[in-house]
């Protein structure tokens, strides 16, 4: 039996398999992005697929904690485009 991964919401702190997760990206060119396949290089944060977490993460500079770095408001905008997407679909 294979192993599944698990993961912690970066805003509630409650565990959950890697592929019930979001996961937010920050490669090595510095670019920050939502990473739909899970497996994008870089250091990622997960979020939970909740719309209260996904607008904590995003309104509270946790994606600036996350990433230790400071983060344009247009990338910010461009990464809740598509979380928010992601979450709707799953409703």
């Amino acid at each position: 039996m294979k192993k599944i991964p698990q993961r912690t919401c970066v805003i509630c702190h409650s565990k959950f398999d890697k592929r019930d997760l979001l996961r937010i990206v920050s490669d090595k060119s510095g670019e920050i992005f939502f990473d739909s396949t899970g497996k994008a290089n870089g250091r990622g944060a997960y979020v939970c697929k909740s719309e209260a977490c996904v607008d904590q993460f995003l309104n509270k500079n946790y994606l600036e904690r996350a990433f230790k770095r400071k983060v344009d408001k247009e990338v910010v905008d461009a990464v809740r485009q598509q979380l928010m997407e992601k979450v709707k679909m799953n409703k």
